[in-house]
Parts: structure tokens; C-alpha cells; sequence
């Protein structure tokens, strides 16, 4: 079976890292700063897409400049990786001995994903991964469709785990089975309307979970 996973805020507890980075952007560029609740909802899709979403009024020239000031002021902070959530490093490699072929979908670019790998020493932990910069951003199914077909597996043999509508509403469009975390950056009441088979309060509940809907998916 593929197991697909979002990284911020399923995997790496990076959200008030996120937030901070979007507002000093904010400060720099003279636009509105926002709060926290309002840029936690756009946590996951790809960084343009999300600060069109919070910024629809401003030009394109004002976006970028939120962006670029965003990417400096992350790689400053980000010089430290976040931690994972309680529970995260041992699981994976648990489910990784278990035979699950494992994977990552992420808002983050190819570079930022890359660059924490490394300071995590996971360059070669998962069997691939998909940037919102070198695909299509959450919620289009694109980066699930690639990492099916780069598993060679079908979306019955396969299972999303995220912590926002952008992932649950992505695996859902690509007739995946999903989990939701309610410890991210979406709220549970925004997640429970995409049907997730669970939503888990620590990732740790991860693996007996599999083990009782694993019979419903076919194993690949």
C-alpha cells in the first residue's frame, strides 16, 4: 500500500513558523498583516496560491514581493528544522518495516522540501515526493496522480494523510481513501465533511489504524 503524507503540519510542526514568516512579510511589503487564524487556512496550497488567496486585491508585483520577502524570512528562520509532531520519526519508520511504500505531498517547493530532508538526514526515506512548484498546487489531484503512477499503484491501493481540506478535498478528487490529523492547521469540523476514515489526535494512532482498514484497501 502507498501512504501518502502531507508534510506541514501532519508530519513537521511548522505552522506558527509559517504564520510569523507570512506577518514579517507582510510588515515588509506594507500590506495588511494578518492573523493567525486567517493565514492558517491557507497553510498547504502551493505559495503563490496562498498568498493570492490572502491578498486577492493587491497586484501581481505586490504578491511577489510578499513571496520573495516570505522565502527570505523562512530560510532564516527554517536554518533549524521544525521538530516532528510527538510520535512521527518512530512511526514511519515503523510503517516503513512494515512494507508500506511511503510518500510526501506537499505546499512546499521543491527547494524547501529538499533543504529540510537534508537536515533531517531523510534525503532517501520516502519513495517520492511532489512539490507544489514542479506540479499542480492542493487541492488538484496532479501530485497524487504522479506519485500513483511513479508507485505503480491504482488510488484503491493507496492512502492520504493531511491535516487540511486541501488534502482531504486532492484524495478525495483522486478516488484515494484519506486520514485527517486534527493537531494541524485546519480545524476537525473543516475536515469531517471529506469523509476521512479517521481523524487522529496524534500521529501515533497511524498504524493500528491501517491495520483494521487495511482489508478495505487493496494492498498493493
Amino acid at each position: 500500500m502507498l501512504l501518502v503524507f502531507d508534510w506541514d503540519g501532519t508530519l513537521i510542526d511548522s505552522t506558527e513558523k509559517i504564520v510569523r514568516c507570512m506577518q514579517l512579510a507582510a510588515e515588509q511589503v506594507g500590506v495588511p498583516v494578518l492573523s493567525h487564524e486567517a493565514i492558517c487556512q491557507i497553510i498547504g496550497l502551493g505559495l503563490p496560491e496562498a498568498i493570492a488567496e490572502l491578498y486577492p486585491v493587491h497586484d501581481a508585483a505586490t504578491r511577489e514581493a510578499v513571496r520573495q520577502q516570505y522565502v527570505h524570512c523562512f530560510i532564516s528562520v527554517d536554518q533549524t528544522p521544525s521538530p516532528f509532531f510527538a510520535g512521527v520519526e518512530e512511526t514511519l519508520h515503523r510503517l516503513r518495516d512494515d512494507g508500506y511504500v511511503l510518500a510526501v505531498a506537499t505546499g512546499k517547493s521543491r527547494r524547501g522540501l529538499d533543504r529540510v530532508l537534508q537536515q533531517l538526514g531523510m534525503e532517501d526515506f520516502f519513495h517520492a515526493t511532489r512539490c507544489a512548484d514542479e506540479t499542480r498546487s492542493k487541492p488538484h489531484p496532479q501530485m497524487l496522480h504522479e506519485l500513483l503512477a511513479e508507485a505503480g499503484r491504482e488510488p484503491g491501493e493507496a492512502l492520504m494523510v493531511g491535516d487540511t481540506h486541501f488534502d482531504m478535498a486532492m484524495a478525495r478528487e483522486a478516488g484515494m481513501a484519506r486520514v485527517a490529523v486534527s493537531y494541524g492547521a485546519h480545524h476537525r469540523e473543516q475536515l469531517l465533511p471529506y469523509e476521512p476514515l479517521a481523524c487522529l489526535d496524534t500521529f501515533g494512532e497511524l498504524r493500528p489504524l491501517l491495520a483494521t482498514v487495511k482489508p478495505f484497501i487493496h494492498a498493493g
